[in-house]
């Protein structure tokens, strides 16, 4: 039943993909009319850019080696240039549907460009190039991001908690040695006392993880409460069980529908991903039976990887929900979306005695590109006794 399940949903996701390419590429074609030494060049191109990522990931399974890591790197970079090609493309569309019934093309456009259509098509690449460009620079640099929350009625042996977080990380081909390194320390530097990731740690294949030896620099987060983490969607795509063995061999302590007590009235508990019933054949606990042990008027920090069950957590009186997975749509303007999924797409909000931080992401799912928000390390300080 699984295996159906992923050739449902991948054959799904690649049939899309081809289909946008074909339009994109129907589109371009036009502007190389018969005889244009360009035409030739633009076709091979195309489709070598448009099934590199396609052939990397299935290279990856069987042929794990710099060949491999050639294509994946290209095609990833190719989804963003997709994305933006594919709107240019329906925009450029929408406007000659218009000159159909009120010409104006002609009125504003030269007519060098009229009778060289393919100098629009170039054009468009260096613009996307540039653009795709400005937002791999971005993807690479995260921010700092730190908030206070004030838990008036919660009394513990300690004035406050500094937590940090961090969702996505996506390690593998693409999020590889020099970049893991950098959030390493970028975590380190703000000094938590404890740090939290929240889930999709590895991305799907755990092989380039394991080539590159990931987990040691991993393996060299600082806090004196300890290193935790939680299950997201990827792990489950790739293969859960040998994802989490993998991290907890390097000092992760991952949390799948349990919980334990920091110190006195203090809890954080970590929650299986939503998704895990779909990729992994597992049903989480329901909350309630999660947290059901702590005791009267205590702390609970949950950790859960897709922001969907907000409700549950409010319902439950957890006092702070710790979320991901939306990258905050990663590029616009795919931010829409995620605002229109999620009771909340990125950032801080309360819900009745719940609040819910819902990060970013530091890493990249599919192509290394960060457009209209920046991935971020968060830092969230919980006072108590106040």
């Amino acid at each position: 039943m699984r295996a159906i399940q992923f050739i449902i949903f991948f054959g799904i996701v690649i049939a899309i993909h081809l289909l946008v390419n074909s339009y994109i590429f129907s589109r371009g074609l036009r502007t190389f009319e018969p005889g244009n030494p360009l035409r030739t060049s633009y076709i091979i191109g195309f489709w070598f850019l448009a099934l590199s990522y396609i052939i990397g990931r299935v290279l990856e399974r069987y042929y794990l080696s710099a060949l491999s890591d050639f294509f994946t790197w290209t095609g990833s970079f190719w989804l963003a240039a997709m994305l933006y090609l594919f709107l240019i493309v329906v925009s450029i569309d929408i406007l000659r549907l218009v000159n159909y019934f009120f010409p104006f093309f002609e009125r504003i456009v030269s007519n060098s460009i009229i009778h060289k259509p393919w100098i629009i098509t170039v054009g468009i690449a260096g613009f996307v190039f540039l653009l795709i460009a400005f937002g791999h620079i971005n993807a690479l640099f995260p921010r700092n991001h730190a908030l206070e929350i004030d838990l008036k009625d919660k009394v513990t042996s300690r004035k406050e908690l500094r937590i940090t977080v961090v969702s996505d990380i996506h390690l593998g081909t693409i999020v590889s040695k020099n970049r893991i390194r950098r959030i390493v320390r970028q975590i380190n530097e703000t000094k938590p006392d404890l740090i939290l990731l929240a889930g999709d740690i590895v991305d799907e294949d755990l092989a380039p993880v394991i080539r590159e030896n990931l987990g040691a620099t991993l393996s060299q987060l600082q806090a004196p409460l300890g290193v935790y983490g939680i299950t997201g969607n990827h792990e489950f795509i790739g293969g859960v069980e040998p994802a989490v063995k993998y991290l907890e061999d390097h000092g992760i302590r991952m949390l799948r529908d349990t919980m334990i007590e920091l110190f006195d009235n203090v809890y954080v508990a970590g929650r299986e991903d939503i998704q895990g019933n779909r990729f992994g054949g597992k049903i989480r606990k329901p909350l309630k039976e999660i947290i059901a042990s702590k005791k009267e008027k205590s702390t609970v920090i949950m950790l859960d990887h897709q922001p969907a069950a907000i409700n549950e957590a409010v319902n439950n009186k957890v006092d702070l929900m710790l979320s991901g997975h939306t990258h905050h749509g990663q590029m616009w303007p795919l931010s829409y979306i995620t605002k229109a999924v999620y009771q909340l797409s990125w950032g801080h909000k309360q819900f009745d005695e719940t609040h819910v931080y819902v990060s970013s992401g530091i890493g990249s799912w599919g192509p290394p590109v960060r457009i209209g928000n920046r991935p971020e390390v968060v830092t969230i300080t919980l006072n108590f006794n106040k």
